[in-house]
């Protein structure tokens, strides 16, 4: 990772942190675990064009753990889709910045998400929508760990499959944690690998889902044909925070003024 692309995962942590704080609520860990992610996809991956937030032909982003918010609008406001001011209005009524992503208020916002499991719905329904009208945009959606406990995060994977969506990219932020606590003492995944694999996902491990060069090496994997793709990133709930990092009370708890301004310092150090 270099330089400039390790500055730019500080300052969407620094963004995380300030959200929240301010809003006094929202959702710091399972934002902070996909930064990287967001950071590559945003950055490098995509074909987007934030002065042009609904180009016909440009790739999407589905974030189907709506809940992560802080992450995703910290990653459009510094790519440019809204000016950075407006994370001061984060969860604030009547705000572009909702605590759960609306397409209708907010630039660069592919899909209303929030209830778990329909978003990875929503991706395929755009994945098979690309196929049908002859379009060649990529799809690309965040899961996460707690989230694949639903159903229908296994129905859209079998559609996908079943489809041959090879211009789908299903990427799992494996960190183990939810709101109630570790994934295996609420609904153990058991080897979610080879679910996924089971169910017809092109599986690629990411052995670290906060290294970006490991992450962006996973996205820039060729499709194979006709095959959706799933990535799995063994990520870090809260990372970059020590005193957030691996633990499920910081799912959906803001900092408070201490703790955010503890928080920045590390960030700075």
């Amino acid at each position: 990772m270099d330089a400039a692309i390790k500055a730019l995962c500080t300052q969407l942590r620094r963004d995380i942190i300030n959200m929240t704080a301010a809003a006094g609520s929202g959702h710091p860990g399972g934002s902070l675990s996909i930064v990287e992610t967001l950071a590559a996809l945003y950055f490098d991956v995509m074909n987007i064009d934030p002065k042009n937030p609904t180009m016909e032909n440009r790739d999407r982003l589905v974030l189907s753990k709506g809940h992560a918010t802080p992450g995703l609008y910290a990653a459009l406001g510094e790519r440019g889709y809204f000016d950075t001011a407006e994370f001061a209005n984060f969860r604030q009524l009547g705000s572009i910045l909702q605590g759960h992503p609306d397409s209708k208020r907010c630039p660069g916002v592919d899909a209303s998400t929030g209830s778990l499991g329909q978003g990875i719905s929503i991706a395929v329904g755009m994945a098979l929508g690309a196929k049908a009208t002859g379009k060649d945009f990529k799809v690309y959606t965040i899961i996460g760990d707690g989230e694949s406990q639903e159903g229908l995060v296994w129905e859209a994977c079998m559609a996908a499959a079943h489809f041959r969506l090879d211009n789908l990219t299903v990427i799992l932020d494996n960190n183990g944690l939810q709101i109630d606590g570790s994934n295996d003492e609420v609904m153990s995944l058991g080897d979610v690998s080879a679910k996924f694999a089971a169910f017809g996902m092109d599986v690629i491990e990411v052995p670290d889902g906060n290294d970006y060069d490991q992450v962006l090496a996973a996205l820039k994997q060729p499709h194979k044909p006709g095959v959706p793709k799933l990535i799995r990133l063994r990520t870090t709930k809260g990372k970059g925070i020590s005193f957030m990092e691996n633990d499920a009370g910081w799912h959906g708890k803001a900092p408070n003024e201490e703790q955010r301004l503890r928080a920045l310092q590390e960030l700075e150090g």
